[in-house]
């Protein structure tokens, strides 16, 4: 599939193959879920399981088959062999597994995300729900949901504001004062801890209105969703409200702080 010249409304509809990737990881990755499984340690101290392998060896797989001109940063290899020095304008970043830590510990909110970059921007990508079978992704006309590969597919959009009801997403590792302050700071009156990728995603579809996430991420847990909720009607933005943009190769595609707002 020559990826030359596409428009973005083109690149966006990439979304949907990206999404049947992602279905067929989580297949693969679902049985790991809820199991003994053992959990190993990266030099980042962030924990990997053979879930996280074994869901990136078929999307790589799959990109490869079906992209095979479009470069590939996944964050397991990247863990492994380090990143790239330099990359290209257009490129996929793939987390096989979103929210490990939660995976580990039996929670639902983990997520398979795979983004594609083109000159800094984050046009097309899918996120799936492996525990719940939800899978978001952009489309030429906008973000699209289902839930099953079969599933119904409806549109996803963000809600407007909902005065003295808006609901922020926090991290379940937040401590409750920084959590106040960032509720304070952003002006949402309630709460919920969530982990994933997952969070950008209920904004997208109007279940929730805002993330602010003011600490280290990787380019690969956000890309996707990144994606989804632009496609939605929402933003991603710096904090300032400035562009939030990716192939940072220089700073070994790290994350600075951003902002994932609904309506």
């Amino acid at each position: 599939m020559s990826s030359e010249n596409l428009a973005a409304e083109d690149l966006a509809d990439w979304g949907r193959a990206l999404a049947r990737i992602t279905e067929e990881a989580a297949v693969v990755i679902l049985p790991f879920w809820k199991t003994e499984l053992a959990v190993a340690q990266k030099a980042d101290e962030s924990p990997v399981t053979e879930a996280d392998r074994a869901g990136e060896r078929l999307i790589l797989q799959r990109l490869a088959e079906l992209y095979p001109d479009v470069p590939v940063i996944s964050e397991e290899h990247a863990s492994e062999f380090g990143t790239p020095e330099s990359i290209g304008p257009r490129f996929f970043l793939v987390d096989p597994v979103d929210g490990t830590k939660a995976f580990v510990r039996g929670d639902p909110n983990f997520t398979v995300n795979i983004g594609l970059i083109d000159h800094g921007v984050p046009v097309a990508g899918a996120v799936c729900a492996p525990a719940t079978g939800e899978v978001w992704f952009t489309s030429a006309g906008g973000a699209i949901k289902r839930t099953g590969p079969d599933g119904v597919e409806t549109p996803a959009r963000i809600r407007a504001w909902p005065l003295g009801q808006a609901l922020g997403l926090v991290s379940h590792t937040m401590r409750e004062e920084k959590a106040a302050e960032l509720a304070a700071e952003y002006g949402f009156d309630l709460r919920a801890p969530m982990d994933s990728s997952i969070k950008m995603c209920r904004i997208a579809e109007g279940s929730a209105d805002i993330y602010p996430r003011h600490g280290p991420t990787s380019e690969w847990d956000t890309a996707a969703a990144h994606a989804v909720l632009v496609a939605a009607g929402g933003t991603f933005t710096q904090p300032d409200g400035s562009p939030f943009l990716y192939g940072k190769a220089d700073q070994a595609f790290r994350n600075g702080w951003f902002v994932a707002r609904g309506g």
